[in-house]
């Protein structure tokens, strides 16, 4: 029984119990006034992992990783050590490593002394030794697994920032706001200071003044200008992240400012209206719909989509909570940036606990949740649900990638060429062909056939076989990459089919996530743009199966699939039984898998096609043309 439940069994019969040292004897300051429940603020907890603490288990994970926590409230260092914060790799064989804590960020990082082995489960442990300032313990251990790579390389793949806020070029942005950047992956806390992240008035000349935040749940890092009046209205600013920030693997950022993905600042601009943002943010979607009952369990979250822009470091376990019977229920919160999206995810590995009832609330005033502006929420929002038995399914579920979810584009056994100078893939690039099918490409170490009209940028690493630059470790990787891959399109091809809403023509529907099956074979959106409605749902899952083709997009006729209400583009997936094809300037969403191969846009096109997932040929090459993908 989780200890709560026994405090408040003990409260029900009259008993006086003590839950932890910390706590008061009944009737004291650490009680909630109203449910006479343990004050869910002071106990500390466990807010967010790297890698993630999901279900099914995060894969793939670099053998030579460092793992990351972070608290809800400051915490003691000494109790921070080895043997409260451990790991083990496989399961119950213990892993030498080293533990620091950094007060700043409210996080530890836990460094093995060797690489982890391949392919293997293991578990990581927060104890109850772990506590804060005032020596009050989580209230129990925290515990989630995760599996390592097939291969055991070193992650030499360089992050980069994904999103900003305010864009670059944006123009009336208001004067109280603060300065946000996401990245690809999740960050070390300690390089990411004042010193790597600054703000200038350009137009005055000036240095702007403030405080930096990383939210690593949310790899975002967050500036806070010392006073509104910093941002001079009608002034334009520069805001620059330099290459002193490093991946947890100690890569530099590869910003903008460079053509290589080579180490590099990130730079960005923008220029200021003349006014202040007063109007708060607003709870636009939710999901479960409050009411709902019959939940399924493992569902195993509960989202929340704003209106605007949060600050992620708002956005915690202190002010978006579940509980159930007034009870908290221990979980990890996180933001999405991209879709302005809050997710609270259950501890338990079998989501919320089935046949019960729940409530969520998001805080509202001064420590509740806030924009970017500094506004909260009017009123909090509260809504609540109910779950069915534990024995409930979902109706469409994600799929494994494996270790192809890093690749950003795979060309199966034939390679992968691009033309045009403003290709970049962020992620992995293969092919289990010889390096020299891999042409007009380069990473961080090789060059892959360039010529000055074919200069393609891939952020992670290429991976293909002999000869140079290919080896038999890279080849290794390709094939397994492969062979996840075919893993992951049999099983989006054996799920039943569906609906074929348009008659295998995409363009212009609104979706809802389900698995849709084209009844002719193939799958258009050419007549409009495709829009896929998550309904508040940040897990939802789309899955389009198509016998044979994938069009998106006519010659001089972009079309894109547009993402709304918490829709995400890792829970879209493209089953194409030949090839695939994606027009010039068109926009594109989700990973694509089709034996035949996947084009985008035509020779001698300058404009830029956008893919924000990855493109997998099975057998056949991908060829990309000025396009830009996005490894979500």
């Amino acid at each position: 029984m989780h200890p709560l439940h026994k405090f408040t069994n003990a409260l029900n019969l009259g008993a006086c119990t003590l839950l932890i040292t910390a706590l008061s004897a009944c009737g004291g300051g650490n009680l909630d006034p109203v449910l006479g429940t343990p004050d869910i603020t002071r106990v500390p907890t466990v807010t967010t992992t790297s890698p993630l603490a999901s279900i099914p288990f995060v894969t793939g994970v670099d053998t030579h990783a460092k793992l990351m926590v972070t608290f809800s409230k400051a915490m003691k260092a000494a109790s921070l050590t080895n043997s409260s914060f451990s790991l083990s790799c496989p399961t119950g064989t213990p892993v030498a490593a080293s533990v620091s804590y950094d007060a700043a960020t409210l996080s530890a990082t836990l460094t093995p002394t060797a690489p982890l082995p391949p392919t293997t489960t293991c578990t990581a442990t927060v104890g109850t030794g772990v506590v804060d300032m005032t020596d009050v313990p989580l209230a129990g251990a925290f515990v989630w697994s995760f599996v390592t790579a097939t291969a055991a390389p070193l992650d030499t793949t360089r992050p980069t920032v994904t999103f900003t806020v305010p864009a670059n070029g944006t123009a009336a942005v208001a004067v109280n706001t603060k300065i946000s950047a996401t990245f690809s992956e999740a960050m070390n806390p300690a390089t990411l200071t004042a010193a790597s992240f600054s703000l200038t008035n350009t137009t005055a000349g000036t240095a702007v003044a403030g405080a930096v935040t990383y939210v690593a749940g949310s790899r975002t890092v967050t500036f806070t200008p010392a006073q509104a009046a910093s941002l001079a209205s009608g002034s334009l600013f520069t805001a620059t992240i330099t290459s002193a920030a490093t991946d947890l693997a100690g890569n530099a950022l590869a910003g903008n400012t460079a053509s290589l993905p080579a180490a590099s600042n990130h730079v960005w601009t923008f220029t200021t209206g003349a006014a202040a943002d007063s109007a708060a943010p607003t709870v636009t979607a939710i999901s479960p719909a409050d009411g709902s009952t019959a939940v399924c369990p493992l569902t195993g979250s509960a989202n929340a989509t704003f209106s605007e822009a949060m600050d992620a470091t708002t956005i915690k376990a202190s002010t978006f909570t579940v509980t159930d019977n007034g009870v908290a229920v221990a979980g990890t919160v996180s933001y999405s940036a991209l879709t302005q999206v809050a997710t609270f995810t259950p501890t338990a590995a079998t989501g919320f606990a089935a046949s019960r009832s729940f409530v969520v609330t998001i805080a509202s005033g001064a420590t509740g949740v806030k924009d970017l502006a500094g506004n909260p929420l009017a009123a909090n929002r509260v809504w609540g649900f109910s779950t069915g038995p534990a024995s409930c399914g979902t109706t469409v579920t994600t799929v494994n990638l494996g270790t192809a979810a890093s690749f950003g584009a795979f060309g199966g056994g034939a390679g992968v060429t691009n033309q045009g100078i403003n290709t970049v893939v962020g992620g992995n690039l293969g092919t289990t062909a010889a390096c020299s099918l891999v042409t007009g490409f380069h990473d961080a170490t090789n060059v892959y056939t360039q010529t000055p009209l074919n200069v393609g940028a891939v952020n992670g690493s290429i991976n293909c076989g002999p000869p140079a630059p290919g080896t038999t470790a890279t080849l290794a990787v390709a094939t397994q990459a492969r062979a996840d891959a075919l893993a992951a399109y049999t099983a989006l091809a054996a799920m039943p089919p569906g609906t074929d809403p348009g008659a295998g023509q995409l363009g212009g529907l609104v979706l809802e996530p389900a698995v849709y099956t084209s009844a002719g074979g193939t799958f258009d959106i050419t007549t409009g743009d495709l829009t896929l409605d998550a309904m508040g749902d940040a897990n939802a899952v789309w899955v389009f199966q198509s016998a044979s083709a994938l069009t998106v997009g006519l010659q001089a006729t972009p079309r894109r699939v547009v993402l709304i209400n918490g829709a995400q583009a890792k829970n879209v997936f493209w089953q194409v039984g030949s090839a695939a094809r994606v027009e010039d300037g068109s926009t594109m969403v989700g990973t694509i898998i089709a034996p035949a191969g996947v084009t985008f846009s035509t020779a001698g096109q300058a404009i830029q096609t956008t893919l924000v997932g990855r493109a997998i040929g099975l057998t056949a090459s991908v060829t990309l043309v000025n396009t830009t993908i996005v490894a979500p």
